[in-house]
């Protein structure tokens, strides 16, 4: 802890930083109340079921309940399903393993570590989290069975009761949502869209009005463009939409993605708006909420074409597209072939079958990845078998929960689970158990206690990967010490083993996961962090071919991918704080330098999307040939120069041998050229649009670049280069 605090200036800065994140996280949002209703609801179902029939695994099974819910019905029922599959697979190998190996001590082992082996190899290997760590889950949570004293059937009977509890939590938990949904009486498209045109309306109200702009609505708009509407095409090659109005609907859900993406960059460009363009801007915001009301009225949008062509305000440069775009909307219904394109292929929902796998079956991280993950699992097996003490069985399960590929987010999942254990075990079920439960005489009582408590788990659940897992194991904490027995549960000693096994799990993931084959969350954020670089210079050079669809599906994934290389880069950022070692000065280092470059990265990334439509030519956004190919070589000297700054923090030396290679003197003088064009080529208001976009770009990647540059990467000894020199 002493290393941490020299990492920051003072203990109020810390203090300062932690309430600001503990706000962040905990802040309303859009759908998290009714998310954590829905959540609660369904698992205070399943406890009453699971105590009123005294059915085994009842804790287990109001746990799945809380987790599977999410904020749609396709998103629970792929949930759901995934569930199922993961757990009827390790029913069916724990059920021929009692058949195998049941009768004699030796086989029975090699048995159980051989499940562990396989869990912890699924975790790695496929490409779906929930149902490999489901495989897993279960042949923790029932090990304890074969080294009871009991009889085989009663073994395999309650190993189908475990598998049972669950998928009737499971199915309950669908069932729950499909009533919630009915009620809503919601469409999922025309909900996405109307949230987007929401956002986006409320953004530029907020310009047009000259008030100060919310800071949420420019992150919502922001993070919406980084997401894309990938969501929403999904549900469109879902759907059995007759073919035109999927078209008009792909149609509609493009321009609505580029709304998005043009409104996410006003922040970068804009400043205060006159009074003279303010009814300009009311009557964009206008039109927009007119789109929006008949869209979900299910009429067709009555927008008239945008008159401004010509008159841009000086600090407003990309309304004359947002004029555009809205105007193009009455378009998408009246069969425009030019916005036919949009509509989603079949072909881009159809991945390959071997698509569930991350690498080849056998490869060595996966081999590493399982041996130490079995290692750990099978010594907290060995420990509590030989102490005797069964009880302390969730060393196992803790083993499988906080089993990642990283030093750092193992550890940083390892401290929310032990933080959540004692918060949900000691303060709220301890205290439930002393000061609550001795008052309590009948289960509407408890149902109104199980409710609170689980709507606080259910609350920081709804939060971040950065803070969910600790609402989790709040109410999972809770749930074990509550739901194991059909009775009001006042013995202190369940909460003290449930903890004390935990800490074991974690102790042994400590001993094995940072001390074998370990991969430092350090060298995984870098590597992120240049694959990110990398992948943003790619969307920069543009298409490859003149297949307009299947550049703009090749750009959709593009788009996924790299934000989410963003979201990896900042959640290996957070676990790196959990290493230590040599290297922990020289990382907290490069964990400081990559924070800061990374806004200026995703402020480059929205900007790029927009300007990718200039190369993709769509409606409204088309270009003269010859300012097309000088924005196509001014683009390729870009992604050049963010190839380089990859390389310089990868350290590819031989790329790098020549400083002159990566100056950004030639880039400018193209971007000037291009600015002059396209002045004499264009009409003033889409000109000014044109010129303000490609000088934001220009301005954001240089001073990356030399920010990138000047950084003192550590160099092996006597290595010829230093970070000297400014980018010119």
């Amino acid at each position: 802890m002493a290393t941490i605090a020299q990492t920051l200036p003072n203990s109020n800065a810390r203090l300062a930083w932690f309430g600001k994140f503990l706000k962040d996280e905990l802040a309303p949002y859009r759908g998290r109340a009714a998310l954590v209703a829905r959540m609660v609801i369904t698992s205070t179902l399943v406890m009453i079921i699971s105590m009123t029939f005294r059915l085994p695994y009842g804790a287990y099974g109001a746990i799945y309940a809380l987790i599977l819910s999410r904020e749609s019905l396709e998103a629970t029922a792929t949930a759901v399903r995934m569930v199922i599959i993961g757990f009827g697979l390790a029913g069916a190998y724990i059920l021929v393993g009692m058949i195998v190996a049941l009768g004699d001590p030796l086989p029975r082992f090699i048995w159980i570590v051989t499940g562990f082996l396989v869990g912890f190899w699924a975790i790695s290997a496929l490409g779906n989290y929930a149902a490999s760590t489901r495989f897993g889950y279960l042949i923790a949570i029932t090990v304890t069975l074969w080294d009871r004293h009991i009889t085989s059937a009663q073994k395999v009977e309650n190993t189908l009761w475990a598998v049972g509890v669950i998928t009737l939590a499971s199915i309950i938990t669908l069932l729950v949502e499909v009533v919630f949904a009915s009620f809503r009486k919601s469409d999922a498209l025309i909900d996405g869209i109307a949230e987007r045109l929401t956002c986006v309306e409320e953004l530029v109200k907020g310009y047009g009005s000259g008030d100060l702009v919310n800071a949420s609505s420019r992150t919502t708009v922001a993070r919406l463009a980084m997401t894309g509407s990938s969501q929403l095409r999904l549900i469109l090659r879902r759907s059995n939409f007759d073919s035109q109005y999927a078209a008009e609907m792909g149609a509609v859900v493009a321009l609505t993605g580029r709304l998005v993406d043009l409104a996410a960059n006003l922040p970068n460009f804009t400043g205060r708006v006159a009074e003279s363009d303010r009814e300009r801007m009311d009557r964009v915001v206008r039109r927009i909420r007119e789109i929006r009301e008949d869209l979900i009225q299910g009429s067709v949008p009555k927008i008239h074409e945008s008159t401004a062509e010509s008159e841009t305000p000086a600090n407003l440069p990309l309304l004359v597209e947002i004029e555009q775009t809205v105007a193009l909307f009455y378009e998408a219904f009246t069969g425009s072939e030019s916005l036919r394109v949009f509509a989603p292929s079949a072909a881009a929902d159809s991945g390959s079958p071997g698509s569930i796998f991350r690498r080849a079956l056998l490869d060595p991280e996966h081999i590493r990845f399982a041996l130490r993950g079995c290692l750990a699992a099978t010594s907290c097996y060995v420990i509590f078998n030989a102490l005797f003490w069964p009880e302390i069985s969730t060393a196992v399960t803790t083993c499988f929960l906080t089993a990642l590929t990283t030093i750092g987010a193992s550890r940083q999942k390892q401290v929310l689970r032990v933080a959540g254990a004692l918060v949900g075990g000691f303060v709220i079920g301890m205290g439930a158990q002393v000061f609550i439960l001795p008052y309590i005489d009948s289960i509407a009582g408890f149902t109104v206690l199980f409710a609170a408590a689980i709507s606080i788990g259910a609350w920081f659940a709804t939060s971040s990967p950065r803070l969910s897992y600790f609402g989790v194991q709040v109410a999972v904490a809770f749930c074990l010490i509550n739901l194991q027995e059909f009775r009001f549960q006042t013995s202190l000693a369940v909460a003290r083993d449930r903890v004390i096994g935990v800490l074991l799990g974690l102790f042994m993931m400590w001993l094995f996961f940072d001390h074998l084959w370990s991969k430092p969350a350090g060298v995984e954020m870098k590597r992120t962090f240049v694959s990110a670089l990398r992948l943003l210079a790619k969307l920069a050079r543009g298409p490859d071919s003149t297949d307009l669809r299947k550049e703009i599906e090749s750009s959709y994934a593009l788009r996924e991918s790299i934000n989410a290389h963003f979201d990896r880069v900042r959640s290996l950022a957070d676990g790196l704080l959990f290493e230590f070692g040599p290297s922990r000065s020289r990382d907290l280092e490069l964990r400081d330098s990559i924070r800061r470059w990374q806004p200026q990265l995703r402020t480059l990334f929205v900007m790029r999307i927009a300007s990718l439509k200039y190369r993709l030519q769509t409606p409204g956004f088309e270009l003269p040939a010859a300012l097309r190919v000088q924005l196509e070589t001014y683009d390729s000297d870009s992604a050049r120069l963010l190839e380089k700054m990859a390389d310089w923090i990868e350290r590819n030396e031989p790329q790098l041998t020549d400083r002159r290679e990566i100056s950004a003197e030639r880039p400018n003088r193209i971007a000037e050229r291009i600015a002059a064009e396209a002045a004499a080529q264009l009409p003033p208001g889409r000109a000014q649009s044109l010129i303000s976009l490609l000088r934001g770009i220009h301005e954001v990647t240089t001073v990356l670049a030399k920010e990138v540059m000047s950084h003192a990467f550590v160099r092996p000894p006597g290595h010829p280069h230093d970070a000297e020199g400014e980018l010119r």
